[in-house]
C-alpha cells in the first residue's frame, strides 16, 4: 500500500461521483479551482454561481490546520477574493454555508493493519481538538462491511436523535466510497447536516496509490501535489515518468536545490540511512535531495537518473564546493558494475561543470561484481581529475558521510576485498573472509541461560518454539525465476544439505516440462508445472511457497499455497528464499553458510545484505534472518519473528531494524516489559531524518511515512530504549552495539564460538565468469550489422531513432543492412524503385502458383511464402545475379558488344536477361522504361547500361522479343550503382555481386506479392485446388495400357 495523499478538489469530486447514499448532499460539483493562470473571465462563465452567493476560498495545496492558521477565508465576495495576494497559488472557492455550531461533525476514515477504523465526534470545525482521544471509534475488519445499526450503536450516541438516520446512511455510503477507490485515510471536518441535507465543507485524503491498475477508470488520470513547503520540481516529474516505465524503482524528491550535499543512493531503506546520517551530523539544511535507484535498472536508466541529479547539482555555486553521495547496502542480485557504467557516463559528461563546482564524490556500494564497479569509478575520478573516493563492503555503510562532512578522516588506500571470483574459484581461506568463524555454537547444546534484558515474570507464558525453515525445509517457486533458483540451489550445495531445497516451479504459461539447472558440479532436472495444483498433489513434502508472481496474480496465487508470506528471508546452513543473501561471494564473506547466534529481523529487504554483512563482523554470524518488507501491512510483522527468536535456543541474541511508520515496534517493548522477551535486543529505526524535513517526504517504502508522532523513527527509538532495548545513537553505531552485546554474551559464556570448517566449493556459471571478464571463447556468431542489446536498436552503427529522423527509407534501411552504408539518396530510391516493379508479375508464373495451391490446400502463410520462394532460380526470378556477373564479365574483359553477342551464340549460352515471353522492341515493358528514365536522370555514369542497351539492339535485330528485360535492366544497373556511387571500393562492389546481394532484391519485392495472392486467396475462401485431367498429357508406356 502506498498512501499517497491528493488535493481536497480530486476527494471531494471522487466523494460527489461516486458516493451512495440516502442522505440529501448538497452543493455537488459546486466548487471552482483558481490558480495563478486563471482566467477571470472565463471562470464566471463556467461557474456563474460565483458572482451571485457568498463564498469561501481556502488553500488547496495540502495544509495542515489552514483554519487555526486563518486561511480559509468565509462569507466573502467574489471582487473581495480576487484582490487576495500572497504566495499561496492554489485555491479552491465553494459556497458558503450559512449554519449553526450544533450542525457541525466530526468523521474520519483510516486504514490499519487489522481492518479499517472510522471515527465520529458530535462536534466539528477548527476547535476540534485531539479527536484521537475523543472520538467514537469504530473498527471494521478486513472483508468486514458496515451497517447503519452499528454506526447508530457505536458511533452515534451523542448525535442529535433527529440527525441520526441521516448521518448513518452518509457514513455507510462514505465508508463504502472509501474502500470502492481504495482510499487509505478520508477525513471531512467539518461534516454540516441542516434541515436542507449534508455539506462536505472541509476534506483531506489519501489514496493506495498501488491501485491504479484497479481504479484507473474511476480514478482518471490524479494527480498527487506535493506537501505545502515544498515545489514540485519538472525533475522529479521526470524520474516519475521514468520510473512508471521502468520495471526499477526511481525516486526524486528536491528538498533544497540550492544545498550542497546530494545523493544517489542504491535502495530504498538505505537511501533513508543515508538521509539520517546526513541529518544526524548536522548537514540537514544543506540536503539537496530525497532518492533512490533500484531493482536493477539497466544502464540507460542509470545514466538518465544520475545526469539528472549532476545537471540539478551543478546549477548554483556553493562557497563550500558540493558533495555527491553514491551509497547504497549490498546488493542481492544487481549488477553493481552495470549500473556504475551509467553513473560513469554521466560524471564523463558533466566533468567540466562538476570541476567548476568543485564536486567531491564519495562511493559506497558492495553486491554482485562490486570490485569492478568501484574500479571504474575510481578510475574515472583520475582520468577527469574529478575527487572521487570509493569504498566496498569493508567500510561501514554511512561511513563516507562522516568523511564527506569532515567528521572522520579519508582513508588513503582502502582495504581491497577481493574479486568476486575470489569467492567461488579458490578453497577457503580467501583473504578477505573474516575470521574467526564458526560452524555451530557449542552453546547450542546448553540450555537456555542468557542473560535477559530484563528479569522474566514467573507468571510469563512461554510460547512454543518455532522455525521457518530447516535443513529438510522444500519449496515451490511460482515464476520461470531461473537466476534464483541457481541461487538457492548453490546456497544449499555449500550448505552441505542432503538434496535441493527447491522441489519444483510453477509457470502457467508453458506446458510441464522439466528445467535443467547445477546442483554443485553436476546438472540436474527440476519439474515445472503449468498448474499449482498439480504441484502440491505431486510434492507434498513441500512447505514453503516462493511467489514471483506480478502483482497482478500474486494475490490468487498466495493465498492459494502461502503460509508465511515475506519479502525475503534466511536461514544460514538451512534455506534461503530466491535471491536473499546476494550471490555466493556475499553469502561466503558474510558466513551465511552455517549458523551462528544473532538473528534479526528487518523492514527493508536491500538492509538484509547490510545487516549480514555487519554481524558477521562483529560476532558468530546469523542464525535466521528475515525482510518482513517495507509496505504499510506485510505480511509478518517484527513480533512473529521476535516471539519466534525468542523461543529459539540457537539465538542467542535479537537485532531488528525498523523504521518510520507504523506502531509495530510498541509491541516489542510491550513484550520486554511483560517479561514475554528476555534475550538481548538490538534495535534501531531509521528515519529519524524526517522530524528534521520541513515538509512532509514519502521516503522509498510504502509504509515509511509517520502518519502519528508515535509512528515517527525519534519516537519509537526512545521508547525502545526506555523499555530496556539497546538502541545505538545512529545506524553509524549499530555495529559497535551490537558487537558490544555479543562480547558480552561470549564473556558470560552463554556463546562459544567454535573453528570454522571450509565449506564445498562451488563452479561460478560460465555466463558470470564472462561477465566479470575472467574468460573468454570464440564467438558461435559473428554480425555487423545490427545490435539489439542497448537502450534502443542499432543499424549498421545507426540508432534507430536516427533512421526514422533522417527518413532513409527502406532504401536507406536495405543499405545500412545489406551494405552496411548509407547510399546516396537517388540509390535508396532506385532500391524503392526495384521493389516496387518486382513486388508481382501476376498468379501464372512458378512462384505465385505455387503460393496459391499451398494457400488453397490450407497452409499457413509462412509455408505458402516458403513455397512460392523455392522456385526463384535461374529459370524464375534469378536471372539478376546472372545478368550482372555476365554483362560484367563481357564489359571487363574489353569485348564489344557484338563479340559478346556472337561468342555466347558459339558456346550455345542464353544472355542472361536478355529475352521475354510478352513483351518485345514494339510493346516495351513499361517496368524497364520507368526505370531507365530514373537511371539516366540520377546516376552519375551508366557505362554497363548502356553496354547492355548496345547488347539490346544487336539481339532484337534479330528477334523483337529479345529485349533488356526487367530482371536484366536491375542487374546492370545495380552494378552501375555499386561501382559509381562513391560508396565502394571497385573490389567491394565485385564482392556483393558474387555473394548475391542483387538476387534479394527480387526475392525481397516478390515476396510482397506472394503474400498478397496468399491473402487473396483465403480472402475468397478458395477451396483445396486439383488441377484438371484435360490440362495433362497422360504418357504411359505400352505395356502399362494393355
Amino acid at each position: 500500500m502506498s498512501a499517497k495523499a491528493i488535493s481536497e478538489q480530486t476527494g471531494k469530486e471522487f466523494l460527489y461521483k461516486y458516493i451512495c447514499t440516502s442522505s440529501a448532499i448538497q452543493n455537488r460539483f459546486k466548487y471552482a479551482r483558481v490558480t495563478p493562470d486563471t482566467d477571470w473571465a472565463r471562470l464566471t462563465q463556467d461557474h456563474p454561481w460565483l458572482l451571485s452567493e457568498r463564498l469561501v476560498v481556502k488553500p488547496d495545496q495540502l495544509i495542515k490546520r489552514r483554519g487555526k492558521l486563518g486561511l480559509v477565508g468565509i462569507n466573502l465576495t467574489l471582487d473581495q477574493i480576487a484582490n487576495a495576494k500572497g504566495i499561496l497559488k492554489n485555491f479552491l472557492i465553494e459556497p458558503f454555508v450559512p449554519h449553526k455550531q450544533e450542525e457541525e461533525f466530526y468523521v474520519c476514515i483510516y486504514a490499519a493493519r487489522e481492518g479499517d477504523y472510522v471515527l465520529f465526534y458530535h462536534e466539528g470545525g477548527v476547535d476540534v481538538g485531539d479527536v484521537d482521544a475523543k472520538a467514537q471509534k469504530l473498527l471494521v475488519a478486513v472483508d468486514e462491511k458496515l451497517n447503519e445499526s452499528d454506526v447508530k450503536k457505536h458511533l452515534l450516541q451523542h448525535a442529535p436523535a433527529d440527525k441520526k438516520d441521516i448521518l448513518a446512511s452518509f457514513i455507510c455510503g462514505l465508508f463504502n466510497l472509501y474502500e470502492d477507490l481504495y482510499f487509505t485515510y478520508l477525513e471531512i471536518n467539518p461534516l454540516v447536516v441542516t434541515k436542507d441535507g449534508v455539506y462536505i465543507l472541509d476534506l483531506a485524503a489519501k489514496i493506495d496509490a498501488t491501485a491504479d491498475y484497479i481504479c484507473k477508470v474511476k480514478w482518471g488520470d490524479v494527480e498527487f501535489p506535493p506537501p505545502f513547503g515544498r515545489e514540485a520540481y519538472p525533475e522529479e516529474a521526470y524520474i516519475a515518468d521514468l520510473d512508471a516505465k521502468s520495471g526499477a524503482s526511481l525516486k526524486l524528491t528536491i528538498l533544497n536545490p540550492k544545498g550542497r550535499i546530494w545523493t544517489m543512493v542504491a535502495g530504498g531503506g538505505a537511501s533513508v540511512v543515508y538521509s539520517d546520517t546526513i541529518c544526524d551530523l548536522g548537514g540537514v539544511n544543506e540536503l539537496a535531495n530525497y532518492g533512490e535507484y533500484s531493482g536493477a535498472p539497466s544502464e540507460q536508466q542509470t545514466y538518465d537518473y544520475a545526469k539528472t541529479i549532476l545537471s540539478l547539482m551543478t546549477r548554483e555555486k556553493h562557497p563550500e564546493g558540493k558533495i555527491l553521495i553514491i551509497g547504497g547496502s549490498i546488493a542481492n542480485f544487481t549488477n553493481v558494475a552495470a549500473t556504475f557504467k551509467g553513473i560513469v557516463r554521466a560524471i564523463k559528461d558533466y566533468q567540466g561543470p562538476l570541476k567548476e563546482h568543485e564536486v567531491r564524490i564519495f562511493v559506497r556500494r558492495g553486491g554482485p561484481n562490486y570490485q569492478e564497479g568501484l574500479r571504474v569509478m575510481g578510475e574515472v575520478g583520475k582520468t577527469t581529475g574529478i575527487p572521487i573516493h570509493v569504498f566496498g563492503t569493508e567500510t561501514h555503510m554511512t561511513a563516507i558521510v562522516g568523511m564527506a562532512l569532515g567528521h572522520r578522516p579519508i582513508p588513503n588506500q582502502p582495504p581491497t576485498a577481493a574479486h568476486t571470483a575470489n569467492f567461488l574459484l579458490n578453497a577457503s581461506g580467501s583473504p578477505s573472509t573474516p575470521a574467526p568463524s564458526r560452524t555451530a555454537s557449542f552453546s547450542e547444546s546448553k540450555p537456555d541461560d542468557i542473560a535477559p534484558a530484563k528479569k522474566a515474570k514467573p507468571t510469563a507464558p512461554l510460547g512454543k518454539a518455532t522455525t521457518l525453515f530447516s535443513r529438510h525445509t522444500k519449496a515451490i517457486i511460482w515464476g520461470m525465476q531461473t537466476r534464483a533458483v541457481q541461487g538457492m540451489l548453490d546456497f544449499d550445495y555449500i550448505c552441505s544439505r542432503d538434496e535441493p531445497s527447491v522441489a519444483a516451479m510453477v509457470y502457467p504459461f508453458t506446458g510441464d516440462h522439466r528445467q535443467k539447472f547445477y546442483w554443485g558440479h553436476k546438472e540436474i532436472l527440476i519439474p515445472v508445472y503449468k498448474n499449482m495444483s498439480d504441484a502440491m498433489r505431486k510434492h507434498p513434502e513441500v512447505d514453503v511457497l516462493i511467489n514471483f508472481a506480478s502483482l497482478r496474480s500474486a494475490y490468487d496465487s498466495t493465498v492459494e499455497t502461502m503460509n508465511y508470506p515475506q519479502v525475503g528471508g534466511i536461514k544460514p546452513g538451512c534455506f534461503k528464499i530466491g535471491n536473499t543473501g546476494g550471490m555466493l561471494d556475499n553469502i561466503l564473506a558474510s558466513k551465511l553458510y552455517r549458523p551462528g547466534s544473532v538473528a534479526y529481523v528487518s523492514r527493508s529487504g536491500g538492509m538484509s545484505n547490510e545487516l549480514n554483512n555487519i554481524i558477521s563482523r562483529t560476532t558468530d554470524g546469523v542464525y535466521e534472518g528475515v525482510a518482513i518488507g517495507g509496505d504499510r501491512y506485510p505480511g509478518s510483522t517484527f513480533m512473529d519473528h521476535v516471539l519466534r527468536y525468542q523461543d529459539t535456543p540457537g539465538v542467542k541474541m535479537i537485532v531488528v531494524l525498523g523504521e518510520i511508520g507504523g506502531t509495530e515496534e510498541y509491541k516489542i517493548c510491550r513484550g520486554i516489559k511483560e517479561g514475554r522477551i528476555t534475550k538481548p535486543v538490538v534495535c534501531w529505526c531509521i528515519g529519524t531524518c524526517a522530524t528534521m524535513f520541513s515538509s512532509e517526504v514519502q521516503f522509498g517504502h510504502a509504509g515509511a511515512c509517520a502518519n502519528q508522532a508515535s509512528e515517527t523513527a525519534v519516537a519509537k527509538n526512545q521508547a525502545l530504549k526506555e523499555a530496556g532495548v539497546f538502541v545505538p545513537r545512529s545506524f553509524d553505531e549499530l555495529g559497535e552495539v551490537i558487537q558490544s552485546v555479543y562480547q558480552d554474551l561470549v564473556a558470560k559464556r552463554v556463546i562459544e564460538p567454535a573453528e570454522e570448517v571450509p565449506p564445498p566449493t562451488v563452479p561460478m556459471d560460465y555466463s558470470w565468469a564472462r561477465e566479470l571478464g575472467l574468460i573468454r571463447k570464440p564467438a558461435s556468431f559473428m554480425t555487423s550489422i545490427c545490435d539489439e542489446r542497448g537502450q534502443e536498436l542499432i543499424y549498421a552503427g545507426m540508432p534507430i531513432t536516427e533512421v526514422f529522423k533522417e527518413e532513409m527509407g527502406i532504401g536507406g534501411v536495405l543499405g545500412l543492412l545489406w551494405f552496411q552504408r548509407r547510399l546516396p539518396k537517388y540509390a535508396c530510391q532506385f532500391i524503392e524503385m526495384c521493389l516496387m516493379v518486382t513486388a508481382d508479375h501476376g498468379p501464372a508464373v512458378s512462384g505465385a502458383h505455387n503460393t496459391i495451391v499451398c494457400a488453397r490446400a490450407g497452409k499457413d502463410l509462412v509455408s505458402s511464402l516458403t513455397s512460392g520462394l523455392l522456385t526463384i532460380g535461374d529459370r524464375f526470378g534469378g536471372a539478376l545475379d546472372a545478368a550482372a556477373k555476365m554483362f560484367s564479365k563481357a564489359f571487363d574483359s574489353g569485348i564489344i558488344p557484338m563479340e559478346f553477342v556472337n561468342k555466347m551464340k558459339k558456346e550455345g549460352k542464353l544472355i542472361m536477361g536478355i529475352g521475354h515471353r510478352v513483351k518485345s522492341i514494339n510493346n516495351p515493358d513499361m517496368r524497364v522504361q520507368i526505370l531507365k528514365d530514373y537511371v539516366k536522370q540520377h546516376f552519375p555514369a551508366t557505362p554497363l547500361l548502356d553496354y547492355a542497351l548496345e547488347v539490346e539492339k544487336i539481339t532484337t535485330s534479330k528477334k523483337p522479343n529479345l529485349i533488356l528485360n526487367v530482371d536484366g535492366f536491375i542487374g546492370v544497373a545495380f552494378v552501375d550503382v555499386l561501382r559509381n556511387c562513391g560508396s565502394f571500393t571497385r573490389e567491394e562492389a565485385d564482392e556483393y555481386i558474387d555473394i548475391g546481394a542483387l538476387n534479394g532484391i527480387f526475392v525481397l519485392g516478390r515476396s510482397m506479392g506472394f503474400i498478397g495472392h496468399y491473402l487473396d486467396q483465403k480472402r475468397l475462401k478458395q477451396g483445396l485446388y486439383r488441377h484438371p485431367w484435360d490440362d495433362i498429357s497422360y504418357v504411359l508406356p505400352e505395356h502399362m495400357t494393355m
